[in-house]
């Protein structure tokens, strides 16, 4: 590397804003001062590690190692000194990074959080900090966030939960062979004492199930949960089953929603119309008693032609119909998963453009950080008419969820 001196730097400055030529970037004036001016700072921490104690026990230089650099001035050479006990510890480049500008990984981590593929956020590096960034050093720097998401999934909860909504959401992911697998990603989403909306955990599976959703919940109870007041759940087999194994005094509240669409699938285009104004006498009474007289009703009427509908309706009617216990504030909460679906989309806004994810620890990366850009959104504020509903959980439930 040349010596740089004031002087040949202004002129080598001068002659490139006269040509037109950039100042920053590959070819730039100012990239060479700044290596320079790194590569001294790196000579100079290796001088201060490498005191007389330590070169009394042997210790001293052993070469340098080379690697480039990517800065908000263009690229740059760095080369790394190196000790023979191999106790030297960069500062200012450490080991293994490739950014010295802290705002640029910033910028990617943005841009990742995104949903932007890496071939997209290279070429935003290129185009505005005119710099070029690997896939593997994009890679490198978004994995900055797997020692917090390690964090955050072992964090302690807090004690109870009024409201919790439990789903799952798909995506196809990468195997070793590079085929395209099925992963369900277990979503908790609750109100804590205070009204807000809180991610209690997501977790990545095969596939949905009872028996994972077991492991969930287990998981809840391991970090601190001691106990749920009511769980808004879908339809999936043995889940009430797997809820009452770890909080056996949960109030469970099937989603009517994905009750309604199952039951519209297997209803014929001609009777659809007439059968789902029937149905909606049933769900949407003003009362339980009132909802069991519209459900025998529409037992007598369609079980003949439906009677598998009918059956299903039948069947889950203990958990399908929790939400006339309450008044209409909290029948509108927990009626149906709405609250986690809506979760859902905006979390699939950031990974529309992703097909196939090429491992799980991509998938995870990404869905974490944009729950995060969506959980600033929530804020600190509670969900609307938190007050009212909060005094009504508390006489309903009494010493399991005191407000005071």
């Amino acid at each position: 590397m040349e010596n740089i001196t004031f002087d040949n730097l202004k002129t080598h400055v001068a002659e490139q804003l006269r040509s037109g030529k950039p100042l920053l970037g590959k070819d730039g004036a100012l990239a060479p001062l700044l290596e320079s001016i790194v590569n001294s700072i790196l000579e100079g921490e290796m001088d201060a590690h490498l005191t007389q104690d330590s070169r009394s026990q042997g210790n001293r230089r052993n070469g340098k190692i080379s690697k480039t650099v990517q800065t908000p001035l263009g690229d740059i050479g760095v080369e790394t000194p190196r000790d023979r006990d191999a106790s030297f510890e960069p500062q200012i480049i450490k080991k293994r990074e490739r950014f010295l500008a802290e705002g640029a990984a910033n910028n990617i981590m943005s841009l990742y959080a995104m949903g932007n593929s890496t071939r997209q956020i290279s070429a935003w590096m290129q185009e505005n900090l005119n710099t070029t960034v690997s896939a593997e050093t994009i890679s490198a720097i978004t994995n900055r966030i797997l020692p917090e998401i390690k964090a955050w999934k072992s964090r302690m909860l807090e004690s109870v939960y009024p409201i919790v909504w439990l789903d799952a959401v798909h995506y196809k992911v990468r195997d070793d062979q590079g085929r395209a697998e099925s992963r369900a990603i277990y979503n908790v989403l609750g109100i804590n004492k205070e009204g807000q909306k809180e991610l209690l955990g997501m977790y990545i599976s095969h596939s949905e199930g009872a028996n994972f959703w077991l492991e969930v919940l287990t998981d809840l109870q391991n970090r601190g949960v001691e106990d749920i007041l009511i769980a808004c759940i879908d339809g999936l087999k043995g889940f009430p089953d797997a809820i009452a194994s770890i909080y056996p005094e949960t109030t469970i509240q099937l989603c009517i929603v994905h009750q309604i669409r199952n039951s519209k699938k297997y209803v014929s285009c001609k009777d659809e119309k007439e059968f789902l104004k029937d149905l909606k006498l049933v769900y949407g009474a003003v009362n339980q008693e009132s909802a069991e007289d519209e459900l025998e009703k529409l037992d007598e009427k369609w079980s003949v032609k439906y009677p598998i509908i009918l059956r299903s309706w039948k069947e889950n009617w203990v958990n399908l119909s929790t939400y006339f216990q309450f008044s209409k504030p909290i029948r509108k909460l927990i009626y149906t998963t709405n609250m986690v679906e809506g979760y859902h989309r905006q979390i699939r806004r950031v990974t529309k453009n992703k097909g196939v994810f090429p491992n799980d620890t991509s998938l995870d990366k990404l869905v974490f950080m944009a729950y995060q850009n969506i959980a600033k959104k929530w804020g600190e504020r509670p969900i609307n008419n938190w007050g009212a509903i909060a005094q009504q959980l508390a006489i309903r439930f009494g010493d399991r969820f005191k407000l005071f």
